[in-house]
């Protein structure tokens, strides 16, 4: 009997003991549920768009916000939670070649909007697949409509792949265009495209799009890196050695060009990219070397101010450094996303030290940030909605 009821505690205790590996395991796993300080919400309920890749503000005062659908349209509404409609601001979808990851990707507004009455769009068309840049007006006689029929094309890109295309456009606070430009796809950038200077793919691109210079409709800025060299290549680079630079934004304060650069099978990847700068594709991802037949040097590479792993996402949405007044905590943070994850993170980073916090867990594919007039950040999804940031309730 004693033996039975001996035999009986062992088994009880290797039993709490298993229970308790268990449990402790439970609250180390990596997919187990972390309580978030913020979440997400739906920021206008009443509208929804179709494949909504960028929402922007036209920096006018105007308090509309611009949101580009991939199919070719851009649509335009009034910054209020109650609004129940959206206007079509333009139209160019019979010009536009989408799916995947081709369609119309990019929208910037000059700061001089009201002056010029000019935007700018970047968007993949085909015979022969390419990346287009152009600009159009503003309607004289509405402000929410454009011209359809004043597109001057600015640039244009043959596109070997019809993946990573890059799309971002943005005026630095230099009046400049820069213009993000993925390596041409294909798995690896097999065509070396990324470190060849003698190409855009692959680069952030610099252009003053307010002068013409010979046959080009825009002209090249005299103290882009390249300007001047012997070796061939484009003087229209200010930085290279990128893989898909989807998503990228100047801070309003410091002036930096934060980019996030997507990343192959392993890495996504932080740049804050400076004029000349190698960001090292495809010889690494990230801080990873990527193993090309080249080998591995490093001598002149600027590696990522941040990267993670695919445990944590696997397509990196660059965003914005905060500037907003909603969230004072939050105020010189680099705010980026992910796409397969939805996670959202805030990055502070002084200039040696950086740190690095998860925000939310949203539970949508986030497929590009914006601000409003004033700073506030939203998030556009590929649900068709648009997203913004609030403080967790629970």
């Amino acid at each position: 009997m004693r033996l039975k009821i001996a035999t009986l505690i062992v088994v009880a205790l290797i039993a709490l003991m298993v229970s308790v590996s268990i449990f402790q395991g439970v609250l180390n796993s990596p997919t187990s549920e972390t309580p978030h300080q913020y979440s997400v919400k739906v920021a206008f309920p009443n509208v929804q768009f179709r494949a909504p890749v960028g929402i922007y503000n036209a920096g006018d005062r105007s308090e509309r916000l611009f949101v580009v659908e991939q199919a070719g349209v851009i649509k335009v509404f009034e910054n209020n939670e109650s609004v129940n409609a959206a206007s079509i601001f333009l139209n160019i979808s019979n010009r536009v070649t989408s799916g995947g990851e081709l369609g119309l990707l990019g929208l910037a507004f000059p700061r001089q909007l009201n002056e010029s009455g000019f935007f700018y769009v970047y968007y993949t068309t085909d015979n022969p697949l390419r990346s287009v840049v152009s600009r159009f007006s503003v309607s004289r006689t509405n402000a929410n409509q454009a011209d359809l029929n004043s597109e001057q094309v600015l640039l244009q890109v043959e596109q070997p792949f019809p993946n990573h295309n890059g799309g971002q456009i943005s005026f630095g606070p230099d009046g400049y265009l820069y213009i993000g430009l993925g390596d041409g796809g294909g798995a690896g950038d097999p065509l070396g495209n990324a470190q060849n200077r003698s190409t855009l793919l692959g680069k952030i691109v610099r252009i003053d799009v307010n002068s013409a210079s010979g046959s080009l409709n825009y002209s090249i800025p005299r103290d882009n890196p390249f300007v001047g060299t012997s070796q061939g290549f484009r003087e229209e680079i200010y930085a290279y050695g990128l893989r898909n630079p989807w998503r990228f934004s100047f801070d309003s304060v410091t002036g930096r060009l934060w980019v996030g650069d997507v990343g192959q099978d392993k890495i996504e990847e932080i740049d804050i990219v400076t004029s000349g700068g190698n960001y090292g594709w495809n010889i690494m991802e990230g801080n990873l070397c990527y193993s090309p037949p080249s080998g591995c040097n490093q001598t002149g590479l600027a590696l990522p101010i941040w990267d993670y792993n695919r445990t944590l996402g696997y397509s990196v949405i660059g965003g914005f450094v905060y500037r907003g007044a909603a969230f004072p905590e939050l105020v010189g943070s680099y705010i980026f996303g992910d796409y397969g994850s939805g996670r959202i993170w805030a990055l502070r980073y002084d200039g040696m030290n950086r740190t690095n916090s998860e925000l939310a867990a949203t539970g949508v594919r986030i497929t590009s940030f914006g601000l409003d007039q004033k700073g506030e950040l939203y998030i556009c999804a590929s649900d068709g909605y648009v997203y913004r940031l609030q403080r967790s309730t629970t």
